[in-house]
C-alpha cells in the first residue's frame, strides 16, 4: 500500500492565511500530464469532489484526486517563501528528475 502524502504545518498555515475572513476553500493538489518533464503539479484552490482524498488540519483541506494519488504516494506538500518567491512546492520520492521551475517532472 502507498503511503499517502503528507502536508507541512507550515502549508496548512499559509492556507489558512489564503482563506481567512472567508469560507475555507480547499487545496487542490493534481497531476496532470505535459510540462517539460512529462508530468506536472496543478495546485489550486477547489471544492472537493466525492472520490477526493481529503488532508484536513485546523480547519483547512488539501485534496487530491485518485488519479493523482499514486503519483504522489509519500509526497510531502510544503509551502516555501524565499527570495524567488512564495509558493507551495511538492517533495516527491517518485519524481526521478524535475526541471528548474519545480512544477514539472517525471517518473
Amino acid at each position: 500500500m502507498n503511503l499517502p502524502p503528507k502536508v507541512t504545518d507550515r502549508a496548512f498555515e499559509r492556507l489558512a492565511k489564503i482563506n481567512a475572513g472567508k469560507d475555507p476553500v480547499p487545496l487542490r493538489v493534481a497531476v496532470s500530464g505535459g510540462g517539460c518533464s512529462g508530468f506536472q503539479y496543478d495546485i489550486r484552490l477547489d471544492r472537493p469532489e466525492a472520490d477526493d482524498l481529503v488532508l484536513e488540519s485546523a480547519g483547512q483541506q488539501v485534496v487530491v484526486d485518485p488519479v493523482s494519488l499514486p503519483y504522489l504516494a509519500g509526497a510531502v506538500i510544503d509551502f516555501t517563501d524565499e527570495l524567488i518567491g512564495a509558493r507551495f512546492v511538492i517533495e516527491n520520492p517518485n519524481a526521478t528528475s524535475s526541471c528548474g521551475c519545480g512544477t514539472s517532472f517525471s517518473m
